[in-house]
C-alpha cells in the first residue's frame, strides 16, 4: 500500500475496542496450570494464532490475536497473561475470529466496536471505520474551539460516516450544537446507532454533500437512491432514514437552511483516495469499507472541493473550516482553498508521522474582494 492511502486505507491497528459479555461458562482461574480440564492453554492458542495472521499478511498479527482473544474470552486484553486457560467453547469462537480475520475482514468487524478519542463506538458492514489519523484532526478542531471561548458553538461534521467526529465534538465541547450529514443510509444506520450508545446529543441529517464524480465516469459514487429500496436499521438505532419510495436525498443547503451563514466550526473527512491507488489498498479497505467514502475522483480532491463548496454557505464570518486530506495533497489542498477566494489563515498541518494530514481555513467576511480578484465575493 502507499503511503498517501496511509491515512484513510490503513487499518487503526491500535485502536480501542470493546469485549463482549461474559460467556455463561464457568469462571477462568487466573493463573490455572496450562493442560487442566479448564480448556487449552489460552498463550498457546494466541501464539497459534499469531503465527496464522502473519502467514495471511496482517500487519499486526499478535496485537489483533490478543484483541480476539479478549473479545472471545470477555477478559480484558491485559488479563489475558493472568489467564492460563481458554474455555472449549470460547476458543472454538476464537479459532473462528482469527480465520476470518487471516480472511483479512477488518479487526473492527470482528469485534463490533472501534475506540475514537474517549469513545467507543459500533462500527461494521456498511460504515468507514474511524482511523487514529482522525482523532489528531479533531483535536485540533476542539482546541481552535476552546481557545475561541466560544460558549454554545454550532459546529456540523460532513461525510460523517459512523458519527465519529460529530460525537467527538459533542462528547468535549460541552454546549455544542451538533449535527452530522452524510448520503449513505447504511451510514446514517451506523451514527444513528452510535448516538443511541454514547448518549451524547447530535442531530443525524440525510443530504447530500455534493461530491461530483460524474465527469470521470468513477465507480466511487455514493450509492444513488433506489425507488423502493429500504436499509433495514437496527431499531435502537432511530427511524430508517431513507424509507420505502425515498426520493432524491437533498442538497446539504437545503437541509441545513436553518444554519447558513451560522456555523462556528465545520469539521469533514471525505473521501480523499485518488482511483490510481485502487489496486494497492489493503483487502481490509478495499473489500469492506464504502467505495463512497474512500474514491475522490483521479486527483482524490473531490471530496475535498465538495466540502470547501458547502462550508462557503454554512460557515459564519470567521468561522473555522477543518477538512482531512491525503498525504498526497500537503500542497494540493491548501492551494484549491486559497484559489477559492472565501478564505484566509489557510494553513496545512501534518500528522504525528511527519505526514501532510489536513487543512484548515478562516471563513472570511461577506463582501471582502479576495486577494487578485475584482470584485466582491457572495
Amino acid at each position: 500500500m502507499t503511503s498517501a492511502a496511509a491515512g484513510k486505507a490503513r487499518l487503526g491497528r491500535d485502536a480501542r475496542t470493546g469485549s463482549r459479555t461474559r460467556s455463561a461458562h464457568p469462571p477462568h482461574t487466573p493463573g490455572s496450570t496450562p493442560g487442566t480440564d479448564l480448556g487449552p492453554d489460552l498463550r498457546a492458542e494466541i501464539d497459534e494464532a499469531v503465527a496464522v495472521l502473519s502467514a495471511a499478511g496482517v500487519a499486526s498479527p499478535r496485537s489483533d490475536a490478543e484483541q480476539l482473544a479478549a473479545h472471545a474470552t470477555g477478559e480484558p486484553r491485559w488479563r489475558l497473561a493472568l489467564t492460563g486457560t481458554m474455555a472449549p467453547a470460547d476458543r472454538d469462537w476464537f479459532h473462528d475470529l482469527v480465520a476470518r480475520r487471516a480472511a483479512r475482514v477488518p479487526l473492527q468487524h470482528l469485534v463490533g466496536t472501534v475506540g475514537f478519542r474517549y469513545l467507543t463506538l459500533a462500527v461494521g458492514h456498511g460504515v468507514f471505520v474511524p482511523r487514529p489519523e482522525t482523532e489528531m484532526v479533531v483535536g485540533w478542531a476542539i482546541d481552535t474551539a476552546r481557545a475561541a471561548g466560544w460558549d454554545r458553538p454550532i459546529c456540523v461534521d460532513l461525510c460523517t460516516g459512523s458519527g465519529a467526529i460529530a460525537l467527538a465534538l459533542a462528547d468535549e465541547l460541552p454546549g455544542a450544537r451538533v449535527h452530522a450529514v452524510d448520503s449513505d443510509p447504511d451510514a446514517l444506520m451506523w451514527a444513528r446507532r452510535n448516538v443511541v450508545l454514547t448518549g451524547r446529543v447530535v442531530t443525524v441529517h440525510h443530504a447530500d454533500v455534493g461530491i461530483d464524480l460524474s465527469a470521470w465516469g468513477s465507480s466511487a459514487r455514493a450509492r444513488p437512491d433506489v425507488p423502493g429500496e429500504r436499509i433495514v436499521a437496527d431499531p435502537a438505532a432511530g427511524p430508517d432514514p431513507a424509507g420505502p419510495g425515498a426520493g432524491p436525498v437533498p442538497a446539504v443547503a437545503d437541509e441545513l437552511t436553518d444554519l447558513l451563514g451560522r456555523v462556528d466550526l465545520l469539521v469533514s473527512n471525505p473521501p480523499y483516495l485518488c482511483d490510481d491507488e485502487r489496486d494497492r489498498i489493503e483487502p481490509e479497505v478495499g473489500e469492506h469499507d464504502p467505495p463512497a467514502a474512500l474514491w475522490a475522483g483521479p486527483d482524490g480532491l473531490a471530496g475535498v472541493r465538495a466540502v470547501a463548496q458547502a462550508a462557503v454557505d454554512l460557515l459564519r464570518d470567521g468561522g473555522r473550516l477543518v477538512i482531512e486530506h491525503s498525504d498526497r495533497h500537503g500542497s494540493a489542498a491548501p492551494a484549491l482553498l486559497r484559489a477559492h477566494g472565501y478564505w484566509d489563515d489557510v494553513r496545512g498541518h501534518q500528522d504525528l508521522t511527519g505526514r501532510d494530514r489536513f487543512v484548515t481555513a478562516t471563513r472570511r467576511v461577506r463582501g471582502t474582494p479576495s486577494p487578485g480578484v475584482v470584485g466582491e465575493e457572495r
